[in-house]
């Protein structure tokens, strides 16, 4: 479509999306779902290229993106629009040749996918926007009814940044990706830290936020970290030290040290990698090596959890330009728990340069408020799980604690790390932690087997490797206390005189902690406080829209899907029906669907019909007609095990084939126990950590009460749970009654189906009501 020049109004709405600023893995992603949100919406959308240089520089580098122009994108790293300094957008001249570009297109919405720089730099821009107009009307670039036309400007942010150094947000795009990478890294350089019997230090990115240094050293179980935030006390050394000789003194074989690239003293004096090095090298004599990530730890395609973020950001920031009015001050779309949310984006680029600041002034704990209470949080477990000897942390003798630890059902990356960190507080308060091997089954008919039992007690050296473990260390069954025996699990109960059970595991581990709630008033022994934290790839677990491992899971699912993708786009003309896991709910494949873009999506809570299958294969078929070779990006459909009985996945993909006579192909693949992942994702080890440990936290408010005080309080039996903005414990008799479906075994409300729609939208899937009944074509 040609610029309006003459001063007529747009059509259309214009949106216009671009990315600035470093580039992070997601940033496709964001671009995409805005492109074809826009598209879906009813609005045209354009593309800046290089950023703000292209803003400035117009012409062919703002042009309009359609529908086709973004397939495949959500699997590529870095931005494919391109991104670049521009010192001339920083200065009014410049910004006033962006306005006038951005009229000759008839552009009156701006998304920005970039860090606090480029959103401040959006900000100032609407700020300016009518002083702009009046001065290119005064200088005759444009006509007085193009300035009554493009009057308001309407811009929405995205926060794209690796460093996650955004205030009010939990997550940046790009964030875990980037952790991932040096998670990965740190996993590869531990296994040699083991053999040799060395240390480590390990300089990863974080001017001025520590997060992922932070998270690094939670989820890899670093000896020590060094973050910005929070300098370490004057004594540093000495504790450092202290520390690592304590760990070597009980026998671990391997030093891991985190330091951010903006890691200092309390004095502002940088603490550098070779510093950390020569401390251990000289004081402890270990065999120290530097390793510097630098970039790699920006590169790479998006995780799971970033090509989602992305995508529902991308468009909940079209609704956010379509919803806003003139008085509507700039939103960016952030992401708090679990929740999409818009925010004030003016009030978080101010608080993000006051974390700076702040830091600048010396105000630690200033600068450690600013990045919010999950930061904080992460903060403390990880103090709290570090180190073996902490007398400051040690509660008084008669609140000591037998804690058993028990994993039920299924396995799921995360279990071990969650252990790891529930043992090691235990440890630190003075709690006696017990392992409970190989579930309920276990406990029953082997706590008393000769050398060892089931039932052992467990050492800080016993669990310390076990974070970036996947699987289940102590073993899981999904066997239920019923079915082993209520009296003789009571038994065991008495007999190692357990005063808490924390359970680990997914849906048969809520039936079984349901099992153990409804015997309390026969078996004494049962009234004592139990936790339930779920993990389970499925995501079923009711009390909670995120279980550990399902991270894992849909990265595992998201690798498998690109190289199947590859495949079908090497033949080109080829379609793949993959089956997912996830029980009777359809978690995994639709936010699988999500992250890589499927045309299509079947899940229980729905189910498969003739008619659904006809207006898809219908679909298929216009799409293969209309694709004429400008892409190679293969296509995939997403379907649960148990989507429908009749319609399977392999009968789908022969239907596909079938109705497709001959011009196109249809395979079906299914990834099986691929999906539960091998190494946990980050995500999973950081969340697991922060959730077991608060799950210890809630334990220990019971110590020292009667039996009577405890079945009293519906909050000694409880599923923590992540929901909405929150972290929350849900009482398992209210959570039973209430928000159980226990025959489809999950959740009666499950927040992710809103999703479902947007997969679909996305995909440029048919809507029921646009389609004949009869043949699936649009009316």
């Amino acid at each position: 479509m040609a610029p309006i020049t003459n001063g007529a109004p747009a059509p259309k709405k214009r949106i216009a999306v671009m990315t600035s600023g470093g580039d992070s893995p997601g940033m496709n992603g964001s671009v995409r779902a805005v492109v074809r949100m826009a598209i879906d919406q009813g609005c045209e959308a354009y593309c800046v290229y290089e950023g703000y240089e292209g803003l400035v520089q117009g012409g062919d580098l703002i042009r309009q993106a359609h529908w086709e122009d973004v397939r495949g994108w959500l699997s590529e790293g870095g931005t494919l629009i391109g991104t670049a300094r521009c010192k001339a957008f920083t200065e009014r001249p410049g910004r006033l040749k962006a306005a006038k570009n951005m009229i000759d297109k008839g552009i009156n919405a701006l998304v920005i996918c970039g860090g606090d720089g480029s959103l401040t730099g959006a900000d100032t821009f609407r700020g300016e926007w009518p002083s702009l107009l009046e001065e290119l009307v005064k200088n005759g670039d444009i006509s007085t009814e193009q300035q009554k036309t493009f009057q308001y400007l309407n811009i929405v942010g995205l926060v794209g940044s690796i460093d996650n150094d955004f205030a009010d947000t939990d997550a940046t795009i790009g964030c875990y990706s980037s952790l991932g990478r040096i998670c990965e890294a740190v996993d590869y350089i531990d296994a040699t830290a083991f053999s040799h019997q060395r240390a480590f230090v390990i300089e990863v990115m974080g001017r001025h936020c520590g997060w992922l240094a932070l998270m690094a050293g939670v989820s890899t179980g670093a000896d020590f970290i060094f973050i910005p935030e929070s300098p370490p006390d004057r004594d540093w050394e000495d504790q450092m030290c202290d520390i690592i000789s304590k760990h070597r003194k009980l026998g671990k074989r391997k030093t891991i040290v985190i330091v951010a690239e903006g890691a200092h003293d309390l004095d502002l004096t940088r603490i550098s990698p070779n510093k950390v090095k020569d401390l251990l090298s000289t004081r402890l004599k270990l065999d120290t090596r530097i390793t510097t990530l630098g970039h790699v730890q920006r590169g790479g395609n998006a995780c799971a959890y970033d090509r989602q973020l992305s995508t529902l950001q991308g468009v909940e920031a079209v609704n956010a330009v379509l919803e806003a009015t003139p008085e509507t001050p700039s939103k960016f779309i952030a992401i708090i728990e679990n929740k999409i949310v818009r925010n004030p984006l003016i009030e978080a680029v101010k608080s993000t340069q006051e974390v700076a600041e702040a830091i600048k002034a010396k105000d630690f704990k200033r600068a450690l408020d600013l990045r919010g209470p999950e930061f904080a949080e992460y903060h403390q477990a990880y103090m709290m799980t570090t180190a073996t000897d902490q007398p400051a942390l040690r509660l008084p003798k008669q609140t000591h604690m037998n804690i058993a630890i028990i994993h039920v059902g299924a396995p799921a990356g995360g279990m071990n790390s969650a252990t790891r960190a529930a043992v090691a507080y235990c440890l630190s308060r003075g709690h006696t932690p017990i392992a409970i091997h190989n579930g309920f089954p276990g406990l029953v008919r082997h706590h008393a087997d000769e050398p060892v039992g089931s039932v052992r007690y467990v050492q800080w050296l016993d669990v310390e490797g076990w974070i970036s473990k996947g699987g289940s260390e102590i073993g899981t069954n999904r066997d239920l206390p019923s079915k082993v025996g209520m009296g003789e699990t009571a038994d065991c109960f008495n007999i190692y005189k357990f005063d808490a059970l924390f359970i680990i595991g997914g849906f048969e581990a809520f039936t079984a902690l349901s099992e153990l709630r409804k015997a309390r008033p026969d078996y004494p022994a049962f009234r004592i406080p139990m936790m339930l934290l779920p993990a389970t790839i499925s995501n079923n677990v009711p009390g909670t829209e995120y279980s550990v491992g399902s991270d894992t899971c849909l990265n595992a699912l998201t690798s498998y899907c690109d190289a199947i993708k590859q495949s079908a786009s090497a033949s080109r003309r080829r379609i793949f029906v993959v089956e997912t896991q996830g029980g009777k709910s359809g978690y995994i494949a639709t936010m699988g669907a999500l992250g890589i873009g499927a045309v299509a999506v079947y899940t229980p809570e729905e189910g498969i019909n003739l008619q659904m299958l006809g207006r898809d294969i219908e679909h298929l078929k216009q799409s293969f007609a209309k694709d004429k070779g400008q892409t190679r990006a293969g296509k995939l459909i997403l379907c649960n095990e148990h989507a429908s009985e009749t319609y399977t996945t392999e009968v789908v993909a022969n239907m596909i084939r079938e109705e497709s006579k001959g011009r196109f192909e249809s395979r079906f693949a299914i990834p099986g126990h691929v999906q539960q992942g091998g190494t946990p994702s980050p995500m999973d080890r950081v969340r697991a950590v922060r959730l077991a440990v608060k799950c210890i936290q809630a334990i220990e408010q019971y110590a020292g009460k009667s039996k009577e005080e405890i079945m009293e309080d519906d909050l000694s039996m409880a599923v923590i749970g992540v929901k909405g903005i929150s972290v929350v414990f849900g009482a398992m008799e209210r959570l039973e009654r209430e928000e159980t479906n226990w025959n489809h075994r999950r959740p009666k409300d499950e927040s992710w189906l809103q999703y479902k729609k947007t997969v679909d939208t996305l995909s440029g899937r048919p809507r029921p009501e646009d389609c004949c009944t009869s043949c699936g074509k649009k009316r």
